[in-house]
């Protein structure tokens, strides 16, 4: 069901950002569009902007990138849903912006690595769609994905909190974290993932932006 569009007064963009993420008209100039910012490595600290501040400086990691495409697809008369994809304690959640086409599930995604990014509506569910992220959600060698959220709607939200926010959109974050996961996989499947082998753990290495360091590398 097509949604109307909000204002830029609304959403607090300036007219030439409303005017950007209105012409991405459809998922796949959306994908395009946020696949196009580099990479923020957060190298002054942890951010959560929100699609102003992003837009403005010019960067995004997973869940900017995810606010941005909401933003966008709502322009386009989509819903805004944001979906979280949750690891085990040593890994770190990665966020998703869900559409759907002819009743089937796809996915925008911001990610520095091969793996996790965009999915094309084809998915009978929302688990369905998940798991298509678990064979590739690793750390180094170890399949990290447990949980996936139900779709979290950012229209329940007022737009000054994640589209034109000046401060970090942490609380937002929390929130989107804090919705209902389903398991993907149980205790005792966990217990015997089958490790990467070492031509995985190779190509998991391919980047699209140069990270400052050994640790930016395998977080973004």
């Amino acid at each position: 069901m097509r949604v109307r569009p909000p204002t830029a007064e609304r959403l607090g963009l300036s007219p030439a950002q409303y005017r950007t993420l209105r012409g991405l008209r459809t998922p796949e100039r959306i994908q395009d569009f946020v696949t196009a910012l580099p990479t923020n490595f957060e190298l002054k600290g942890d951010t959560a902007l929100s699609v102003r501040e992003t837009l403005r400086q010019g960067h995004a990691h997973c869940l900017e990138g995810a606010f941005v495409a909401a933003c966008a697809l709502w322009l386009a008369g989509e819903p805004p849903l944001l979906m979280d994809l949750q690891a085990d304690a040593t890994d770190d959640d990665h966020v998703v912006a869900v559409f759907r086409r002819g009743g089937a599930w796809g996915a925008i995604s911001k990610s520095n690595h091969v793996w996790l990014r965009w999915r094309d509506p084809i998915h009978r569910s929302l688990r369905e769609l998940a798991l298509t992220y678990f064979h590739e959600y690793v750390l180094k060698d170890r399949k990290t994905l447990r949980t996936y959220s139900r779709p979290y709607d950012l229209r329940r939200l007022a737009p000054n909190l994640w589209v034109g926010r000046d401060d970090n959109c942490f609380d937002v974050a929390e929130w989107v974290d804090d919705s209902r996961h389903y398991p993907l996989i149980t205790a005792a499947q966990a217990r015997h993932l089958r490790r990467r082998d070492t031509m995985e753990v190779k190509a998991g290495r391919l980047l699209e932006y140069a990270a400052p360091n050994a640790r930016s590398a395998v977080k973004y």
